[in-house]
């Protein structure tokens, strides 16, 4: 049999066929790796001084672009949540918030900004303020509590805290608290502050003190005008008596004042105390109305003297018998008078 050998051109046909099938793809290659190193080659001619400014201007744009979508109506204020609030106005606080997010957007707002001026606010104490994404903001508000009330040279009763801050008028539904402090420094001033804030602290010890004895129940104010001459006021049936106690041992020296004071109340003198100056702390002096005082073993004074001053054999004057002699005397004046 004769045997078959292939042609030249069958076999050369089948080399072309494959060599046509890859010889483009090796051409597309070589011309995008021609291409890269032209672009190389051309930037290494261009300026580096050029390379700076279009870098420049690619981040003014990312930045114009930034500030666009922040000041985007997207990011516009819409709502305003707040939590535990119990006296404070949410009202006030709403207000607040829109006014500084108005112009920046809730994605540019300046959150401690807001919270410093949320925090100028009556019973505001802290508030904390965040992003509720896209529109909303969320404060958070820790409320003053209320601990003293003081009593205004006008004659207002207001409420402090314990920072001395006013927090507004005790109003009648208000619980009525066992006694008020008087001396308050009016002044809008940082020492005013800072006297204010020794006060309240001073109140509250005493406060303490007193309502654990007992004692509070008896009290009426208490004068810090001086806190080195504390005085009280009484209530009840003593309401016209004042306790002067000084600068120390408060609640010891309150407490022997009254027993003073109820010893008194037995005798003659009872309805004429006026005041009980237990200052010094070793002995309690009774001061009456008529002007005489009496030291606490019963020895009566002139006001004019001290109980060392008086005269031992001196008997002790009758305060009832002292008013009834200036009224004569005034009547006797009168008449004097109208006889001329």
């Amino acid at each position: 049999m004769s045997q078959k050998v292939g042609n030249r051109s069958g076999m050369s046909g089948k080399g072309r066929s494959s060599s046509t099938g890859q010889r483009p793809a090796r051409r597309t290659r070589d011309a995008n790796e021609g291409v890269r190193v032209r672009f190389k080659s051309l930037l290494g001619y261009v300026p580096v001084a050029l390379k700076v400014g279009l870098t420049i201007a690619i981040g003014v744009l990312v930045f114009l672009g930034y500030r666009a979508a922040a000041s985007a109506s997207f990011f516009q204020l819409r709502t305003v949540e707040t939590r535990g609030l119990s006296r404070a106005s949410n009202e006030e606080i709403e207000t607040v918030v829109r006014r500084d997010v108005a112009e920046t957007g809730v994605w540019k707002a300046d959150l401690p900004a807001i919270s410093k001026h949320l925090q100028r606010l009556t019973w505001v104490h802290t508030a904390i303020v965040t992003r509720v994404l896209p529109d909303g903001i969320r404060v958070r508000i820790t409320e003053r509590q209320p601990v003293v009330v003081i009593r205004n040279a006008a004659g207002r009763f207001i409420w402090v805290d314990d920072e001395a801050v006013f927090l507004g008028e005790m109003s009648p539904t208000d619980q009525m608290p066992t006694f008020f402090l008087r001396g308050w420094n009016e002044e809008d001033s940082a020492v005013a502050l800072e006297e204010n804030r020794k006060r309240v602290k001073t109140f509250l010890e005493l406060q303490h003190d007193w309502e654990a004895q007992g004692l509070s129940e008896r009290v009426s104010e208490v004068n810090l005008l001086d806190t080195r001459d504390v005085r009280v006021q009484l209530g009840g049936d003593d309401s016209q008596i004042e306790i002067r106690l000084g600068a120390q041992d408060h609640s010891t020296r309150l407490k022997k004042a009254l027993t003073v004071l109820d010893t008194q109340r037995q005798t003659s003198r009872g309805p004429f105390i006026s005041y009980i100056d237990i200052s010094q702390g070793k002995r309690a002096v009774v001061g009456l109305v008529s002007g005489s005082r009496v030291s606490e073993d019963g020895e009566t004074t002139d006001a004019n003297l001290t109980s060392t001053e008086q005269p031992k054999n001196q008997k002790p004057a009758d305060p009832a018998s002292k008013i009834k002699e200036r009224k004569g005397q005034a009547q006797n004046k009168k008449s004097d008078q109208r006889r001329t």
